[in-house]
Parts: C-alpha cells; structure tokens; sequence
C-alpha cells in the first residue's frame, strides 16, 4: 500500500509540472526546445480552445498559400506568353494573379495572432494545473464497507 500511495503522488507530481510553450518565427518551442508540427498539434489537443485556434492558423496558412502561390504562377506564366508571343502582357491572367496576391496577403497576416494565442491557452491551462482537454482532477478518499477499509481514486 505504500508503494501504491508513492507511485500515485509520483505520478501527480508528473502531471502537475509545467512547460512554457513560446512561438518565434513560425517554430514552436517547448523549454527552449523546438517542436514538430506534429508534437505541436498533439500538445495543442489538451484543450479545445487552443487546438481550434491551432487549426484555424493551419487552414489560413494553407489558403493563403495557395492563393499566393497562384497568384505568383499566373502572373508569371502571363508574362511568358507576353516575352515569347505577339500577345499583348498585360492580360487577363496578370490581372488575376496580381488579385490573387493581394487577396492572400490580408489571408496570411492573421496567422501568427492565432498560434500566440493558442500557445497562451496552453501555457494558461498547464500553470493552473488543468490535466487535459476534459480537465478532470483526481480524487482520494478513504473508504469503508463489510469487508474492510480502503482507498477510492477517482480520475
């Protein structure tokens, strides 16, 4: 019973520690070391909040990509066809990926708000001692029946 009880505060001693989780440039960092997108994403779970915020930046960095990128490709394949043909440049598909440029730039600007955001939920809930996304606390109490006495856990 003893080695029970010691095993059990050993664990809660585990739980109840805490990292601090910063963000520089677009890298995660958990006590100075650096996190994969993936180990980032699995932290971020422990609470909801954060891992829509998370998830809203991924969504946003991913569009606003894509309408860069598209925006880029157009605008460069216009100006091949102007270089290398008697078309006239400035066409349809500059004016189209020069929109599509400045649209993914307001896309890609609020991205870097929601992962802080989503650190400093995280950050919050692990220095209060909150356990997880249901943010369940465990329970000891001393219980007694015909057959004895004993201890009940409650996670």
């Amino acid at each position: 019973m003893k080695k029970l009880l010691t095993l059990i505060g050993l664990l809660l001693t585990l739980l109840s520690y805490s990292q601090t989780m910063t963000l520089e440039g677009s890298r995660f960092y958990l006590d100075g070391k650096r996190l994969e997108t993936r180990e980032a994403r699995q932290l971020l779970n422990t609470n909801y909040e954060s891992a829509s915020l998370y998830k809203e930046a991924k969504t946003k960095e991913a569009v606003g990509g894509f309408l860069l990128g598209f925006g880029i490709g157009l605008t460069v394949g216009d100006l091949a066809v102007g270089l290398f043909s008697d078309t006239k440049y400035p066409g349809t598909m500059t004016y189209v990926g020069v929109g599509s440029i400045a649209v993914s730039i307001p896309v890609l600007s609020g991205r870097k708000k929601l992962y802080e955001k989503a650190a400093q939920i995280y950050n919050n809930d692990h220095k209060n001692g909150k356990l997880g996304a249901s943010q369940s606390t465990m329970e000891l109490h001393l219980v007694s029946n015909r057959n004895g006495m004993g201890f009940q856990l409650k996670f």
